[in-house]
């Protein structure tokens, strides 16, 4: 497939070009989604072909026998990532929002302390809080546009009701591929004051050239805090299937998990399971790395033109198609440099306090478009600031 081939999602209920108006004051007559994180490309001819085979077969039921879709999995962990698990270990939820709240509710208590690295997808502060558990921001550190971690200070902070830490690998939204030696130093920390590390990688199938991305599950010694998080989702733009995985090596961790599974009565809808399944294949593979050079190419243009504009710096992309955009240079407002955004060139861009601590000055944009709606969305942003120039 070609990844230049627009296509219009408008009156899809597409949460992103559908709700955009009323979140954001951006019509999707003219202005450009660029908020949620899901891809406005198609999935691969083999994910297509699989939703095919179950309509041609006409008869959507109750899926049995997983062992197909559990082996795709282990494949797809060894090739692509050098990653040797069980299946058995593998537990599926309704996505990784889903997958992380169950963490929270099978390994925490109300009122105890869930750890996170800020700012870092909203999504996990949001299902903590719902869970009347206490977000403890640990801020990363901005050092010359890159994030990286202080654990100085984090042991500091450190109060004895903290239980858990949830590590975003690759980090959304910055783009961080973090190195072994940042993963050791996770894993120190979490054995330090005795947390359950989860970790969730669903960004780790997009890293660009230059990074390599190491699995947590591959760092030695913590298998027995360790709970990984994965998904097809948004390697493939898949996340309507709602279809995630918890995968646990250590059996009491993993028959606490399975204990709340069973209490939940949740089990995995059909059409994601055969979705994945075909996903993670040599034909699936290929599709990957076509959309990974296909997204670089994007990187470079979105970064060149922004970083043109003076006061803005989109931070260097190592991994994801969301680009973290800091306005402090500006001077302005948030809401001024939010206001021209939106107002002037017509672009929904998540808002960074949503990501917690250290977000204050940044607008995330979603890159994952044809590649003329980044030039044009660079075209926008380059017009809606062009006083700075």
């Amino acid at each position: 497939m070609s990844f230049d081939t627009p296509i219009d999602r408008r009156g899809t209920h597409c949460s992103k070009w559908d709700k955009m108006e009323s979140i954001y004051g951006v019509s999707p007559d003219d202005g450009i989604a660029m908020w949620v994180a899901d891809m406005d490309f198609r999935p691969p001819q083999c994910v297509q072909d699989a939703v095919k085979a179950m309509y041609d077969h006409g008869v959507y039921g109750y899926y049995g026998d997983d062992a197909d879709y559990k082996a795709a999995i282990a494949w797809w962990m060894e090739t692509r990532h050098d990653w040797l698990l069980n299946p058995d270990h593998i537990f599926t939820t309704h996505g990784l929002v889903n997958g992380t709240a169950m963490c929270v509710d099978a390994f925490t208590a109300p009122g105890d302390g869930v750890v996170l690295f800020t700012p870092v997808y909203h999504a996990f502060a949001r299902v903590i809080k719902a869970a009347e558990r206490e977000v403890v921001e640990c801020p990363l550190v901005n050092t010359d546009g890159r994030y990286e971690m202080d654990f100085d200070a984090y042991d500091a902070q450190m109060t004895g009701n903290e239980t858990m830490v949830i590590l975003c690998s690759p980090h959304n939204p910055g783009g961080r591929v973090w190195t072994k030696g940042e993963l050791q130093a996770v894993a120190a920390f979490a054995k330090r004051h005795d947390l359950l590390l989860v970790s969730d990688e669903i960004h780790h199938d997009l890293v660009f050239p230059g990074h390599t991305h190491t699995p947590m599950a591959n760092i030695k010694g913590i298998e027995d805090r360790l709970v990984m998080m994965t998904a097809t989702t948004k390697t493939f733009n898949i996340a309507g299937s709602h279809v995630g995985n918890v995968i646990i090596a250590d059996p009491d961790l993993r028959a606490r998990f399975a204990g709340r599974m069973a209490a939940m009565g949740s089990s995995p809808n059909s059409f994601g399971l055969f979705m994945a399944t075909a996903a993670y294949s040599p034909e699936g593979a290929a599709w990957v790395d076509d959309l990974v050079a296909y997204l670089d190419g994007n990187r470079k243009i979105f970064d060149e033109g922004i970083n043109a504009i003076p006061g803005l710096a989109s931070m260097p992309l190592e991994s994801t198609y969301l680009a973290w955009v800091d306005f402090s240079g500006t001077g302005m407002s948030r809401e001024e440099f939010t206001s021209r955004t939106e107002d002037v060139a017509k672009i929904a861009a998540n808002h960074g306090p949503t990501f917690g601590s250290g977000g204050e000055e940044f607008l995330r944009f979603n890159i994952a478009a044809p590649r003329a709606v980044i030039e044009d969305a660079v075209g926008r942003m380059q017009k809606a600031f062009a006083d700075l120039q």
